[in-house]
């Protein structure tokens, strides 16, 4: 079920306005008829965590990349170049947080569609698409239980402590697929 809320203040500025910026790409791929990107990763931590977990980059999903990086030069962003510069991703002259299309679908197509949540930005009238917080949080499960992000489990429960009404049924599923059977939703809240 996709719902429209609005990213409410308590965000870092940067964030704020990296937000606007995506709503901004996101609503012109709309206009052209097609699927808004997806907002995953560490973007969608700090925006399920009103901040308290921030990102240095944002990872989009898409299956039309191309039409997407039009979309995103339009509103100045520019893939940077030279020594240590970030290949494969975009940046915008405006913000210091780099964005990088990472897939195709979120989460290898793991995600129930309808789940997808519709979001206004604070002072924009574009919308953005960003997967749901249980996905969210068993993404962080998965990464914990892949024994190469231990810090993960922490921003599991911090997240589902900011949102006590997740449904824990889908999380428990999501959670145990994305942790290959070894998590629930006990590890989460225990």
């Amino acid at each position: 079920m996709n719902g429209e809320g609005d990213a409410n203040s308590g965000y870092r500025p940067e964030f704020v306005a990296a937000l606007q910026l995506f709503a901004r790409v996101s609503e012109a791929m709309h206009v052209r008829g097609l699927q808004r990107p997806i907002l995953v990763g560490g973007a969608a931590a700090e925006f399920w965590s009103h901040s308290a977990v921030t990102t240095g980059d944002f990872d989009i999903c898409t299956t039309r990349q191309p039409e997407l990086e039009e979309e995103m030069q339009q509103v100045g962003f520019v893939r940077p170049s030279g020594a240590g510069a970030m290949l494969k991703g975009w940046v915008h002259p405006g913000l210091r947080l780099g964005f990088e299309i990472v897939a195709e679908v979120p989460m290898d197509g793991n995600i129930e569609p309808a789940r997808l949540r519709l979001i206004r930005p604070v002072g924009e009238s574009a919308l953005f698409r960003v997967i749901c917080v249980e996905d969210l949080i068993a993404d962080r499960m998965g990464q914990y239980a892949s024994r190469s992000a231990p810090d993960r489990i922490d921003q599991a429960r911090m997240l589902l402590s900011l949102h006590p009404d997740a449904d824990l049924d889908y999380l428990e599923r999501r959670t145990r697929e994305e942790s290959m059977g070894d998590y629930g939703v006990e590890d989460i809240t225990g």
